[in-house]
């Protein structure tokens, strides 16, 4: 199964930018669609980004539309997400989420999370 590593959170100013890194090790990540996913204290784990094996293919949610672009390295096993414009309502821990081809066995990996925190 895929491990993934977050970096890049931080105590940032709203407007500010930040960019998260997501490194994988134990597989090949261009095998796999990676998600962005991000919990504040006190809500439910809400859907961010998710980019295709290839990179191709990218899908955001509203709240980030616009603002946030996930990107790939597969050559370095990286997903990156640039954020940017940030607002005090994007503070959560951001965690990404590799999903395996649909004929391998493994289940969805999940990486110990960033924190991000945006004030006002």
């Amino acid at each position: 199964q895929v491990q993934l590593v977050e970096s890049g959170g931080g105590l940032v100013q709203a407007g500010d930018s930040l960019r998260l890194s997501c490194a994988a090790s134990g597989r090949t990540l261009s095998m796999y669609a990676v998600n962005w996913f991000r919990q504040a204290p006190g809500k439910e784990r809400e859907f961010v980004a998710v980019i295709s094996g290839s990179g191709d293919s990218t899908y955001y949610s509203d709240s980030v539309k616009g603002r946030f672009t996930i990107s790939r390295d597969n050559a370095k096993n990286t997903v990156f997400l640039q954020m940017n414009s940030l607002k005090p309502e994007d503070t959560a821990v951001y965690c990404c989420a590799a999903d395996p081809p649909s004929d391998s066995p493994d289940d969805r990996s999940w990486g110990q999370g960033t924190q991000v925190t945006v004030s006002s």
